[in-house]
C-alpha cells in the first residue's frame, strides 16, 4: 500500500469525527422534538432520497420497523407511479438531500402536499425547495467528505445516519419502547438468540 494511502485511510477517521462532534452545534431542539412527534403519532412512515442518501434512508426505514414503526423506503423512481399511494393524510414522509434541490424528490414533496402527508426534509440547504416546503427541517451538518478531492459521499452519510440513529433512540424513550418486543420481531441471528436466551 502506498504511504499516501495509509495516511489518508487514518484521517478518515479523524474526519468523521470532527464531523460528528460538531453536529451538536447545529442540533435545533424544538425541530427535532417536532420530528418525533410526527414519527411517534404517524400510522405509516415513508423514507426518500437519491444516491448514498436513498442507501440511508433505507437503513432509516429498518430501524423505524425493529422498533415497530411500521415504516418502508419508497424508491422516488416508484413513488411518482403509483408507490405513493402507500402514504396517506396524518402519515410522514422522510425526505433526505444534502443539497435540499434533489429533482427526483421535488414530486414526491408535491403529492405529499396534495395528499396531507407530512414531510421531515433532513438537508444541509435550510432555504432549498425540500426544506421550505418541509414540515419540520433537520439540519445536516458536514465538514467534508473523506477523500481528497471532498466528492464521495462518505462524511455525509456518517452525518445522515447520525441523524436516524438519534430520531430511532429518541423514538425508543417516547415510546416506552421493550427490548422483550423487540425479541418477538428480532428471532433470528446472534441478536435473536441474546433477545430469546432463557434465563
Amino acid at each position: 500500500m502506498k504511504n499516501e494511502a495509509l495516511i489518508a485511510a487514518k484521517a478518515a477517521y479523524e474526519i468523521e469525527y470532527e464531523c460528528i462532534k460538531g453536529m451538536l452545534a447545529h442540533f435545533d431542539d424544538e425541530a427535532f422534538s417536532r420530528a418525533v412527534q410526527l414519527l411517534k403519532d404517524a400510522p405509516r412512515i415513508g423514507t426518500a432520497g437519491c444516491g448514498h442518501s436513498g442507501i440511508m434512508c433505507q437503513h432509516f426505514a429498518h430501524l423505524l420497523c425493529c422498533i415497530e414503526q411500521p415504516a418502508r423506503f419508497v424508491s422516488p423512481a416508484e413513488a411518482v407511479h403509483g408507490a405513493m399511494g402507500f402514504l396517506q393524510a396524518g402519515d410522514v414522509m422522510v425526505l433526505a438531500s444534502r443539497g435540499g434541490k434533489t429533482g427526483e424528490l421535488i414530486p414526491i414533496l408535491e403529492i405529499c402536499k396534495k395528499k396531507g402527508v407530512k414531510v421531515i426534509t433532513v438537508t444541509e440547504n435550510l432555504t432549498s425547495p425540500l426544506a421550505l416546503g418541509a414540515d419540520v427541517v433537520l439540519k445536516q451538518y458536514v465538514n467534508r467528505e473523506t477523500d481528497k478531492y471532498n466528492s464521495q459521499g462518505t462524511t455525509s452519510s456518517t452525518a445522515l445516519a447520525m441523524i436516524f440513529h438519534a430520531l430511532q433512540t429518541a423514538l425508543i424513550e417516547e415510546t416506552d419502547y421493550k427490548n422483550e418486543q423487540f425479541a418477538v420481531i428480532h428471532p433470528g441471528g446472534a441478536v435473536g438468540e441474546r433477545l430469546n436466551a432463557k434465563k
